[in-house]
């Protein structure tokens, strides 16, 4: 509503000219600070889900702290202002689900396919019918798929401050987050993952659950700063240890998880992904070889020879989903150059590539050319992070730091990136 006309309503409403155009006039003040906030919080960058951590990097910026860089005091002040407020973060566990899974036994990790319902004809609602796009609150009932992400987020945050500060008090609470949803007996979530992304009358779990542990690979990051202190002793890296090779031996043989891994789109390169990360973190390396020979396949049947990939292209969030699939290839490499592989490199048979999928996708991120393919919402450059520091860093690829640099604006340089 332009600005005369809002003042005539609040006149014929009984209100004095005057007051009418004070009234419009703080109106307009208001929702211009209104406008400046969301503009400023669309700027902001921020670390939703961690970042794969190299080890080097975080050393070389620490030396470059200790020695008064001061390019780096921001990024560093606001992560430890974080890591203040961590301190008071309750621990979290499986055992807080309101609802019992199906096999009555709370240690279970389940989650409820957020998009099905009760069917309202039916007397007891079964079997649950779909809603797409509509979240069943049901589904708050089991808050373990809320749980996880974030634990895992915030005991990254904790072992990256503690690595920079030295701050006891980051790392004692960190161990205790980790120690409390793996590792305490009354606690402790058993290692599988039979009841994730259930529908109710349909499935007790589905394959599609797997990709809700992919954020325990940034655990294991945390996990690994976290022993060089006293606060995670040789015992719990053994009883962490032997969780994840139950875990593994569970994804390995179950039928859900072996249907994931069959997943031909993004969700069977994060269970590759999730695999190999389990792998190295027990000290199997013929595991993790032949993880990286099945993402090697997958890369060659998934991507053609533009570096698209075509599963990804025909959803109706396709750019997401498509930076989404390469975030977990680049995540991939990450690891193979942990077991001292490399993947960045590497071509197959066919002519696929890691670099050819980043040349494929750089255009649209820029901004050079449009997308043509569906994107149901908005998709800003720097929400593909994920893939694009990765490719930053091990690539080389300037092209991927700029893109960040220039959508972040400012924000860029006070942001957790410049500690990464």
């Amino acid at each position: 509503m332009q600005k005369k006309y809002k003042t005539v309503l609040l006149w014929c409403c009984g209100i004095s000219p005057s007051a009418a155009l004070l009234l419009t006039l703080t109106s307009l003040s208001a929702a211009g600070q209104l406008q400046a906030q969301v503009a400023a919080k669309e700027k902001a960058f921020e670390i939703v889900e961690p970042l794969k951590l190299d080890r080097s990097r975080l050393e070389a910026h620490r030396a470059h702290l200790q020695a008064g860089d001061a390019r780096l005091r921001p990024a560093l002040e606001g992560l430890l202002k974080k890591a203040d407020q961590l301190l008071a973060y309750e621990p979290v566990s499986v055992m807080q689900k309101r609802d019992l899974p199906p096999s009555g036994d709370r240690h279970d990790y389940m989650s409820l396919a957020p998009y099905w319902w009760p069917d309202p004809t039916k007397s007891d609602g079964l079997p649950y019918i779909r809603r797409d796009g509509e979240v069943n609150p049901e589904s708050k009932n089991y808050p373990d798929k809320e749980h996880l992400p974030v634990l895992c987020r915030n005991a990254w945050t904790l072992v990256l401050a503690y690595h920079y500060s030295g701050r006891d008090a980051y790392a004692r609470q960190a161990a205790t987050l980790i120690r409390t949803w793996f590792l305490d007996t009354a606690t402790r979530m058993n290692p599988h993952l039979r009841y994730g992304q259930a529908v109710k009358g349909v499935s007790e779990g589905r394959a599609e659950g797997l990709i809700e542990t992919r954020h325990l690979i940034y655990l294991l990051d945390a996990v690994d700063l976290l022993r060089v202190g006293q606060h995670w002793s040789e015992r719990d890296q053994r009883s962490l240890q032997s969780w994840f090779q139950a875990f593994l031996h569970w994804m390995e043989t179950d039928a859900i998880g072996l249907d994931e891994r069959s997943a031909k789109n993004n969700h069977g390169v994060w269970y590759d992904a999730q695999r190999l990360a389990f792998s190295l973190f027990v000290g199997d390396s013929l595991r993790a070889r032949d993880a990286l020979r099945e993402t090697l396949q997958r890369l060659d049947s998934q991507m053609d020879l533009r570096g698209a990939l075509p599963d990804e292209l025909g959803r109706t969030r396709s750019l997401h989903y498509t930076a989404y699939c390469l975030q977990a290839f680049l995540l991939v490499a990450q690891l193979a150059k942990e077991a001292g592989i490399d993947l960045w490199a590497a071509v197959t048979p066919g002519g696929r590539s890691l670099a050819k999928g980043i040349d494929f996708l750089m255009p649209y991120l820029s901004g050079s050319q449009p997308w043509p393919w569906r994107q149901i919402d908005v998709y800003r450059p720097r929400m593909a992070y994920g893939m694009l520091w990765p490719a930053g860093v091990l690539f080389g690829r300037t092209d991927c730091f700029a893109i960040l640099r220039t959508d972040a604006g400012p924000t860029f340089e006070t942001s957790l990136f410049m500690l990464l």
